[in-house]
């Protein structure tokens, strides 16, 4: 029963990201550790853990909420991100 965890800074994906890639990780466990077998499905588990941005750096620079909605745009109150004018 295979166990796949992703870590992400919050804000970066929205809720359909998010969903695509559970369902992609998922398929891709049942077509490689399950060797295609359909019922390994429901063995999977994966889950996406997202820290603060505080709780990362990259080359010592720490993204803060404002330079990822810069970056990727904002995500609204339905979860989704808000596209960019």
């Amino acid at each position: 029963m295979p166990y796949v965890t992703i870590s992400t800074v919050r804000g970066i994906l929205d809720a359909a990201q998010k969903k695509s890639l559970l369902e992609q990780i998922t398929d891709l466990m049942v077509e490689v550790e399950g060797q295609g077998n359909a019922d390994f499905r429901r063995n999977v588990w994966v889950r996406i853990e997202e820290q603060e941005p505080s709780h990362w750096s990259l080359g010592g620079m720490q993204p803060t909420p404002d330079v990822i909605a810069g970056t990727f745009g904002p995500i609204g109150a339905d979860g989704m991100r808000v596209s960019r004018p």
